[in-house]
Parts: C-alpha cells; sequence; structure tokens
C-alpha cells in the first residue's frame, strides 16, 4: 500500500522528534527516580530499599491494565502523557 503524501510529510517530522522526546522522557524517568529514592530507606552501603507497602501497590499498579486501574491512577498517567503533547502537537503544525 502506498503511502499517502500527509503521512509521508509528517512521518519525516516525527522521527526528527525523537531527540526532543527523549529529553522529555528522560526528565520524566529522573523525576520518578527522584520520588521513588525519597520513599526509600537508604542503607550505609548506598543501596535502597523499598518499603514493603510500596512494593504492593507498585506491584498492583504495574500488573493492573490501565483500564483497570483507579480514575487517580489513571489522571497520573496522562498527566505524564501531556508532557508530550505540546511538542507533538508543535511537530504536526502545517508548513506555512
Amino acid at each position: 500500500m502506498a503511502e499517502s503524501s500527509e503521512h509521508s510529510s509528517i512521518l519525516p517530522r516525527l522521527e526528527g522528534l525523537t531527540e526532543i522526546l527523549a529529553d522529555v522522557e528522560h526528565e520524566r524517568w529522573s523525576h520518578w527516580q527522584r520520588y521513588l529514592h525519597s520513599m526509600c530507606e537508604r542503607n550505609s552501603d548506598g543501596s535502597l530499599v523499598i518499603p514493603v507497602n510500596l512494593v504492593k501497590k507498585w506491584e498492583l499498579q504495574m500488573n493492573t491494565p490501565y483500564s483497570e486501574l483507579s480514575e487517580s491512577e489513571k489522571e497520573s498517567d496522562r498527566e505524564q502523557v501531556r508532557l508530550y503533547l505540546p511538542i507533538i502537537a508543535d511537530a504536526l503544525k502545517p508548513d506555512l
């Protein structure tokens, strides 16, 4: 199936977003790591222990399909996606 001209003009623009979106993803991941580390007990050797209540909570979340998450858990995921939307919207603006 041949690519439409719209698709062929959007794909290179989206591919060009790799570094910009990777930067956003790194910031998102770093934010999560700072939070995770702040919730853990630091041992004298520098290792971290995640409290059992958080292990249980996060294991339940990671094994739950998005559609079955609570509304507040879904909103947390939506907040993360919203970090990407302005970048994608800007990339999809028509060339003038």
